[in-house]
């Protein structure tokens, strides 16, 4: 698996369990929950600096108070270009709302791709923030997540109580 290549790493505790950070002073590469399934290692010599994550952290901190709907992040998650613009249009579901895999791919122009969007959709590096959590199948049942169901039902409830 391909390394994150980011010079630093934070780590933030949260309801859903210990949050790993990873980037820059400029951009967020980064954000995986413990035990995700699809997490890409760090680099050699990543150094932790929570200072480099301040605004990252503090935001995070205000979503899971309730505070924050949106997030103000410049976001670097590496990719394919089809993977980019599925995470990109992870952007535009709204908070507290669910899109199926089938209605995000005809979104981005694809309706045959619900299988690829899903794909892209667990390879998501930057959990939460771009929220691939809001994605459900097309019956309405919570499919896979790579951080796990528990966690995405919690996320999903979370955002129905602070709607």
């Amino acid at each position: 698996m391909k390394l994150i290549e980011a010079p630093y790493y934070s780590e933030l505790d949260s309801p859903i369990g210990l949050l790993l950070l990873m980037g820059d002073e400029a951009r967020l590469r980064g954000l995986y929950m413990r035990d995700h399934e699809y997490q890409r290692p760090m680099a050699e010599g990543c150094e932790r600096n929570d200072a480099a994550f301040r605004s990252v952290r503090q935001q995070l901190t205000a979503y899971f108070a309730g505070e924050l709907r949106k997030f103000e992040v410049a976001l670097a998650g590496e990719g394919s270009a089809f993977q980019k613009r599925v995470w990109q249009a992870l952007l535009d579901i709204p908070f507290g709302e669910t899109e199926s895999y089938g209605q995000l791919a005809r979104r981005i122009g694809n309706e045959k791709a619900s299988r690829a969007v899903g794909l892209a959709n667990g390879r998501n590096p930057i959990s939460i923030i771009v929220p691939c959590h809001r994605v459900i199948g097309a019956n309405g049942s919570l499919t896979g997540y790579g951080g796990g169901i528990e966690r995405k039902r919690w996320l999903l409830e979370h955002e129905k109580r602070s709607s």
